[in-house]
């Protein structure tokens, strides 16, 4: 499968859109990763434990996005984005979309 954020794919000629396909993944970030993380940000470091739930999060929510496009038969996914966003209270949540167009080359 070919994924691209881009809208066309300069080798291939798309025969056919088959439609949008989405992924989304909810991780929740403890609270000891909060403590460090904080205690990182007030000294200028970089925060790994959360770097790692996000990539966690964008894997995981690319790889269901490209399930829902093999089972439309898809060849490729052009157009992708992924969003991330704080939710629940206190932005206790982290939760990553991955969206695109599946396409048939």
């Amino acid at each position: 499968m070919i994924l691209s954020t881009t809208s066309n794919l300069e080798t291939h000629t798309i025969k056919s859109y088959l439609g949008i396909v989405t992924g989304e993944t909810i991780i929740g970030a403890n609270v000891f990763k909060d403590f460090f993380a904080g205690i990182r940000d007030i000294v200028g470091g970089r925060s790994g434990s959360y770097e790692k739930v996000l990539r966690q999060a964008k894997e995981s929510s690319i790889a269901e996005m490209k399930a829902r496009a093999q089972k439309m038969g898809a060849d490729a996914i052009i157009g992708i984005d992924l969003d991330y966003e704080t939710i629940g209270p206190n932005g206790g949540m982290i939760m990553v979309t991955a969206s695109g167009t599946a396409v048939k080359l």
